[in-house]
């Protein structure tokens, strides 16, 4: 019986426990699956149906990318999975987390705050999403955290203080956003951290000086900031750091003599474009584990020391600089690389090296890239250098090299850029050249080489561009280069002594947009088949002896410029060049022309026209000042009566009284309405006076006109208040030009974004001869537009304008800045606005490459498309989408289109308008076609020049994925149906998860 009292009592307790802990697991259980069900409901997109497991047929443990314990989730990874949407609150209620794995995916909107009250948490890895708005203060709660990963998203503002409580932290990420600040000296206290990646910002100030505690410190990545000072002497004593990561700040300073020595592990040095000088520290014998030493676009200087110990060096990065003394031995270090033998990269161009090209080099079998330009550089090109057979690209431009090109340079298959430019080279052009069937870019202007153009030239292929100007080149332009259609930026054979006539097989270079043959002594009449090249944008013929007349260029309707002067050209200026909508300068000086000078189209501005020496010309326009038309000559022509001449007369004198009235009214008028323009921008921007702009243009100078359109022409200026302007004036004579400026100044009066042009100030006056002007001011961008990007344009001969192509990274942010100013225009200004003209030459990129959408001449609000459509609206050939041309209203989705067309150049290099699509055949579809298995064959064939560093660092697979996805995206946005085209939103998303598989490392 008192067995029974004890047992009966116990069991109960036993039994109330047990119930007791099946209640908390049942309600832990509903409270994950609420939390996992709402986290699923915030998703817009799940296009690899991550998440179609998560259901009530199976418990939750179960669900892909979830893991538990007791029941309970410990673990959620959900990376690289494709998904878009919003992070929900709930995510705050998995109190058992301890790893949250999200990084790669199209997440927006802030980050809950919710997370800090995940104390378990020991991984946060948000990276490479869309979050937006400041880091959650609450984060500091998570007080276990061993990695914090919010690095690739659009946050803002400063590094919480209260993130100085995360005492376990080791690697903390909070690279490519928008943050601002300074780095917090409390990092120095988190002794425990093992990654510092804060990379891409807008940090500013010092590099703390507390770094130099962190004894675990192994990798710091803090470039792409306005970071200044000096590096703290203490960082240099951290003998744990194996990568340092600094580039594009503002840093100064001298590196310690003995950096190698307290650096042993030292993989990485990367600080170029900053401010050390200083010499390079002898200690670097030391740096046994280096693998990348970059130190270019700096202030270094004196000798260059042994690399001999650096056996696992890949990439050496020691041009811009001004290194060397100008003696003949400045290259003797260059034996010490015989030891680097996995040396790819070697860059020395721009220093003051002078000595002879060492035959060594041949030795470093591994280079892909060996850049030697801009320095003193004498001698013969040693004929080792053909053994160099994995060479991609070779620059030994601006030296003082003497000789000829070595035969063995035809062993270098693999070469794809060869630059030679101003040397004092000599010799033929020998026929191994055309060996190099890979090559892309040849440059050998400026340089002494003889006798013929090798018809060899013909089998590379691949050739995009080529300039052997200002050498002494004679004989015949083999017929074989004509043939060369991959030609499509330029082929420059100016100042030669070329003779012979054009052949009529130069209508194979149909894609070519520039072509010079000036100076030279060709002959005869211009071919018939030169119209076959209607992509041509510039022409220079001039100083050579053509004959004929100018009808063969009847079909190149793209020319901006065309020089043919000083030449034997005869007959009438031909009416077609007034047609000629894109031409903005014209010389047709010292040649037979007669007859009426037209005057419409480029002939209404003598700034742009040349037609002095031309003896039989007359009338055009009064600036030129040529003489009158015969009146009798014009009545013989036209077999017209003297009383028909005194008629002509006396209407004359009636119409010049009709006009003179005319003006005054309209001079009146103009007076009174332009207090109406100036408010359109004056009641947000200042103006400017008319008397400024001219003086800041040189009287709007030809030297300074940097671009020309259809309404507008643009010039650079220097305004005292402003610097260096871009300045924008409306040709008020051109129909549409008073509404191309009201409604550009009417939609730049409501908007503000970092991605559209800044409007500094503007003018609506009259010029010094009392007729009407307009101009808007601009902030000027240093790297012009995008389409001289893609379809370069360098000027001959000049090493500032260098041709460098845009690597794959900085086109994916180029996308992904146009895409956000896009975004702004059609959800986020107020009422929604339509640019109506998207194309790469209205993309104007700033000194960071930063793009800046511009021209908003045909830029329409929402609640105003009716009407404006109603009376026309003119887009681009090629951009415009097609349902404007059945009569639909400009529309988002109109600008999406031409979004994917420029989207889709941006990356294959070619136009819409290209001589490749016909019989139905588009940049949509052709693009269409490729994906996914040949997206590598369509991509533009100089993507990956500037990028090798970076790309080989991922696989193929990696950068085709990339590929794809952009690929994809301007195929979803150009597709024939408004409707079915992609939303903005989800374009940007996509294109940061595309960027962000190359910056993560």
């Amino acid at each position: 019986m008192s067995f029974i009292c004890f047992f009966i009592p116990s069991f109960l307790i036993f039994l109330s426990c047990c119930l007791s802990k099946s209640t908390s697991v049942l309600n832990g259980n509903m409270t994950d699956r609420f939390a996992l069900l709402s986290i699923k409901a915030g998703l817009d997109s799940d296009p690899l149906q991550v998440t179609a497991s998560w259901n009530e047929s199976t418990h939750f443990c179960s669900w892909i990318g979830v893991s538990c314990r007791n029941q309970r989730v410990v673990k959620l990874d959900l990376s690289s999975s494709m998904l878009l949407g919003s992070l929900s609150p709930s995510v705050g209620n998995l109190s058992f987390l301890i790893e949250f794995e999200l990084y790669n995916n199209s997440f927006r909107g802030e980050i809950p705050q919710e997370i800090g009250r995940l104390s378990r948490l020991k991984i946060l890895s948000l990276e490479n999403n869309s979050f937006s708005g400041e880091i959650p203060k609450n984060i500091s709660k998570c007080f276990n955290l061993i990695k914090l990963g919010l690095g690739g998203n659009n946050l803002v503002g400063t590094i919480p203080m209260e993130f100085q409580f995360l005492s376990n932290l080791k690697l903390f990420f909070v690279y490519l956003n928008n943050l601002t600040g300074q780095l917090p000296p409390y990092l120095g206290n988190i002794s425990s951290l093992v990654s510092i990646s804060a990379g891409g910002n807008n940090f500013d100030g010092n590099i703390p000086d507390t770094l130099g505690r962190l004894r675990n410190l192994q990798y710091v990545e803090l470039g792409l900031n306005n970071l200044s000072g000096t590096i703290p002497s203490s960082f240099f004593n951290l003998s744990s750091l194996t990568e340092i990561d600094m580039p594009r700040n503002q840093l100064q300073g001298r590196l310690p003599p003995d950096i190698f020595s307290t650096l042993p592990r030292l993989i990485k040095l990367n600080i170029p474009r900053n401010q050390f000088t200083g010499n390079i520290p002898s200690s670097v014998l030391n740096a046994t584990e280096l693998n990348l030493f970059a130190i270019n676009v700096n202030g270094f200087t004196g000798k260059v020391p042994s690399f001999r110990n650096m056996q696992k060096l890949d990439w050496l990065a020691l041009n811009q600089n001004d290194l060397g003394y100008g003696k003949s031995d400045d290259l003797d270090f260059m034996s010490s690389l015989l030891n680097c033998t996995l040396l790819r990269l070697l860059h020395l161009s721009e220093n003051n090296f002078q000595g002879v090209l060492p035959r060594l080099i041949g030795n470093i079998s591994g280079l892909r890239r060996f850049t030697i330009g801009r320095n003193l550089i004498y001698g013969n090109i040693p004929t080792e250098i053909g053994e160099l057979v994995n060479l991609e690209t070779m620059y030994l431009w601006s030296n003082q090299l003497t000789g000829s090109i070595p035969d063995s340079v035809g062993k270098l298959q693999q070469l794809r850029i060869l630059s030679l430019l101003q040397n004092r080279l000599s010799g033929e052009i020998l026929p191994s050249i055309g060996n190099l069937t890979m090559l892309t870019e040849l440059y050998i202007q400026g340089n002494n080489f003889q006798g013929n153009i090798p018809y060899t030239l013909g089998r590379c292929r691949s050739l995009l561009s080529a300039d052997l100007s200002q050498n002494n080149l004679s004989g015949y332009i083999p017929k074989e280069i004509f043939s060369l259609s991959s030609l499509s930026e330029f082929l420059d054979l100016s100042s030669n002594r070329l003779v012979g006539s054009l052949s009529s097989e130069i209508s194979g270079l149909e894609h070519l947009v520039l072509l010079n043959l000036s100076n030279n002594m060709l002959s005869d009449t211009i071919p018939d088949s030169l119209g076959s090249l209607v992509n041509l944008r510039e022409l220079y013929m001039a100083n050579n002896f053509f004959q004929g007349n100018l009808s063969p260029m009847s079909s190149l309707k793209s020319l901006e410029i065309l020089d043919i002067s000083h030449n034997n050209i005869t007959g009438k200026i031909p009416k077609f060049l007034e047609n000629f909508s894109f031409l903005r300068s014209l010389n047709l000086s010292s040649n037979d022309l007669e007859g009426e000078v037209p005057t419409e189209g480029v002939f209404k501005n003598s700034s742009q026209v040349s037609v002095d020496g031309n003896s039989n010309l007359c009338g055009g326009i009064p600036d030129l000042q040529l003489p009158l038309c015969s009146i009798k000559e014009a009545a013989k022509k036209s077999r017209i009566s003297r009383s028909v001449i005194l008629i002509i007369c006396i209407c004359s004198s009636v119409l010049v009284l009709i006009l003179v009235t005319t003006s005054v009214i309209v001079y009146f008028w103009k007076h009174k309405k332009k207090v109406l323009y100036a408010d359109s921008l004056g009641n947000v921007h200042p103006t400017v006076s008319y008397q400024s702009l001219h003086k800041a243009t040189d009287g709007f100078s030809p030297e300074h006109l940097i671009g020309s359109g259809k309404f507008s022409s643009v010039y650079r200026g220097t305004l005292n208040e402003n610097g260096t302007v871009a300045i924008k004036v409306l040709k008020l004579e051109v129909q549409g030009a008073s509404k191309s400026f009201v409604a550009e100044c009417e939609a730049l009066r409501c908007t503000r974004h970092r991605n559209l042009v800044k409007v500094l100030t503007s003018c609506s006056s009259v010029d010094f001869q009392g007729m009407e002007f307009k101009a808007i001011v601009y902030s000027f961008m240093e790297n012009g537009n995008l389409e001289n990007w893609l379809h370069q344009d360098p000027e001959i001969g000049d090493i500032k304008h260098w041709p460098r192509h845009l690597t794959l990274v900085e086109r994916l942010n180029i996308a992904i800045d146009v895409a956000s100013a896009l975004d702004y225009l059609h959800n986020h200004c107020g009422s929604p606005l339509m640019h109506c003209d998207l194309k790469p030459s209205n993309i104007l990129l700033d000194g960071n490459l930063v793009a800046h959408v511009g021209d908003f001449g045909l830029a329409r609000f929402i609640h105003e498309a009716n009407h404006a459509f109603s009376q026309g609206i003119n887009g681009t050939i090629g951009y415009a989408a097609p349902e404007y041309g059945m009569g639909s209203e400009p529309s988002p989705q109109g600008d999406l289109y031409s979004y994917g067309i420029l989207l889709l150049e941006l990356f294959t290099g070619k136009r819409p308008t290209s001589h490749d699509f016909t019989n139905g055949l588009n940049l949509h579809n052709f693009s269409k076609m490729a994906i996914p298995e040949r997206v590598f064959e369509i991509c533009d064939p100089t993507l990956f020049y500037d990028e090798e560093e970076r790309l080989s660092k991922y696989s193929d697979y990696e950068i085709k994925k990339c590929l794809i996805s952009v690929m994809q995206i301007g195929i979803f946005c150009s597709v024939e149906l408004p409707r079915e085209r992609m939303d903005i939103s989800n374009v940007i998303n996509e294109l940061y998860s595309a960027r962000n598989i190359f910056l993560t490392t």
